[in-house]
């Protein structure tokens, strides 16, 4: 979807970056130190969560297992070994070693580690020496954000810096509003200390199917994501889904910072849990070639987009100041008296997905927002000069076949900006709160990482 002579290898990749298994453990605390009881919390073996990600289309995951009392040693003696077998029994998906950090002064973070021979000793490193529940007893001095921002300096300066996504960054969120275990002042210093290691959030967190039965009815009193006071919208946080909110103020400061798409798979809906399979529900799409080195590089540079329900399967957001161009992640220059043409091309799967629906794209959005420097405030979660500069209908688009083309001009602007891209199959302007008993499959959206577009003299 991308212009085949800028990465001919390159393809749209699905994937997700948060995925437990039996490594997951429970805990006998009648023990001193506490023992891990396998398959205690999540249940499934690693190669069994492979298949099943490669079963739903995915074709990258990671392995991240919860942390606690010396769960170093299980990540180490466990998990890993179970993760080679794996990658020998499912070849097809790229599997990454991480771990879901229990982390100092916040919530939990997928720490994904790059693929190497000592990605094993990496892990352990930084779990030993940095996770707030690794210590038994309980040393409180871990749970800081002081020690959260060491930790990132200790990865930022590895040989093979890691990545950190803020995972569910509002679940723990009271109602009425404000922020829990993750704010923006957090956030910012995340991506301050480390920008090239903390680079974003789950925006449409996992837990989707919290208010399916066993039977596929819907239970009338489960939140989707396990959001109990601040809901989703559309399925999404909402540090994302607010238009000019937490995430547009992140890039009205041009920094790079990407949302992404996961499971959280515990245990599925099918077998009692609030799970869907990696891939049955979200997928985070990367354009990078089929290896470890350049799906990390996707990730960590944004060339990335997210949906629920496979609402689409591929999407190619370009901007052209001929005869430059950039794509989604990327920045584009150009001078204050150039038009920037925006042309957005997108598919929609050819097969229905997991629940049988072939969900009807109704609507994209095309967003705009300045970027105006570093906030005064770093508490700051709102950018007013955020907007959606055009909503397309099926009016407004060429389809030829499953693809759908739209193009649109930008003015010329002395400011620089930047773009992103939504889509939905309902017919709300913006994402409303999801209530308690809503039907996942019904409330569908894409988004896409943003382009910057930079003015230049």
């Amino acid at each position: 979807m991308q212009p085949e002579d800028r990465a001919p290898a390159r393809q749209w990749i699905a994937g997700d970056h948060h995925i437990h298994s039996r490594f997951s453990v429970g805990w006998d605390r009648s023990k001193n130190p506490p023992k891990p009881i396998v398959a205690g919390d999540a249940i499934y073996p690693i190669p069994m969560n492979a298949l099943m990600g490669k079963f739903y289309g995915l074709g990258w995951m990671v392995a991240t297992d919860h942390g606690g009392p010396n769960h170093s040693k299980v990540s180490a003696d466990l998990a890993y070994p179970e993760l080679l077998m794996s990658r020998d029994s499912v070849p097809e998906v790229i599997q990454f070693f991480g771990m879901e950090l229990d982390t100092p002064g916040a919530d939990h973070s997928s720490l994904i580690v790059p693929h190497s021979a000592h990605e094993a000793g990496d892990l352990v490193t930084i779990e030993y020496g940095w996770a707030k529940n690794e210590t038994f007893p309980v040393d409180k001095t871990r749970n800081t954000e002081a020690k959260m921002i060491e930790a990132l300096t200790f990865m930022r300066d590895m040989e093979l810096p890691p990545l950190i996504f803020a995972n569910h960054p509002s679940r723990s969120a009271p109602k009425g509003g404000g922020y829990g275990s993750d704010d923006p002042a957090e956030l910012r210093a995340w991506n301050d200390t480390a920008p090239q290691v903390a680079v974003g959030m789950s925006g449409a967190p996992g837990h989707q199917a919290s208010p399916l039965r066993r039977d596929g009815s819907i239970n009338p009193k489960g939140s989707r994501a396990g959001y109990g006071n601040r809901p989703t919208r559309g399925g999404y946080d909402q540090m994302t889904s607010v238009l000019g909110g937490f995430w547009d103020s992140m890039l009205g400061e041009g920094r790079r910072w990407w949302i992404t798409a996961s499971s959280d798979s515990h245990i599925n809906w099918r077998e009692g849990g609030g799970d869907f399979w990696p891939g049955e529900y979200c997928k985070t799409y990367v354009w990078a070639e089929q290896d470890y080195e350049d799906i990390l590089d996707g990730l960590r540079n944004g060339r990335m987009f997210v949906t629920t329900g496979d609402l689409i399967c591929r999407l190619s957001v370009e901007v052209f100041a001929l005869p430059k161009s950039a794509a989604i992640g990327g920045e584009l220059l150009h001078a204050t008296d150039e038009e920037v043409t925006v042309q957005i091309r997108l598919q929609q799967p050819r097969v229905p997905n997991a629940h049988g629906d072939w969900p009807k794209l109704r609507r994209v959005d095309l967003i705009v927002g300045e970027v105006h420097g570093v906030a005064a405030d770093a508490n700051t979660d709102h950018n007013p000069t955020t907007k959606v500069v055009k909503r397309f209908t099926e009016a407004d688009w060429l389809r030829v076949g499953d693809e759908i083309f739209l193009n649109y001009e930008l003015p010329p602007s002395q400011s620089d900006r930047y773009l992103r891209v939504r889509g939905t199959n309902t017919q709300e302007l913006e994402p409303s709160e999801d209530p308690k008993g809503e039907d996942p499959w019904s409330d569908l959206w894409f988004y896409s990482n943003p382009i910057f577009l930079t003015v230049v003299e």
